[in-house]
């Protein structure tokens, strides 16, 4: 294996690493229907902060979800040459 094969394989592990941790820090959809059917006594402001957050985490999740997917494939590109 070549040097560049070797540094795009250890970004590619960073980049599967972060994308566990961003999936794992989002809050479930089904976390939110209890206090929507109980009632919930969540503030508004407590909601907003949890939809900034996770919209934040989408958004990240999206971006690390792309480059990782770049990444395998020059990585793939790589090794194959």
């Amino acid at each position: 294996m070549s040097v560049l094969s070797w540094i795009f394989s250890a970004i590619l592990l960073i980049f599967a690493i972060a994308i566990i941790v961003v999936v794992l820090l989002q809050e479930g959809h089904q976390a939110n229907l209890s206090g929507a059917i109980a009632g919930g006594a969540e503030s508004f402001l407590g909601k907003n902060k949890s939809r900034t957050l996770d919209s934040f985490l989408a958004k990240w999740t999206k971006f690390i979800a792309i480059a990782f997917f770049i990444l395998t494939l020059a990585c793939d590109f790589i090794t194959a040459m």
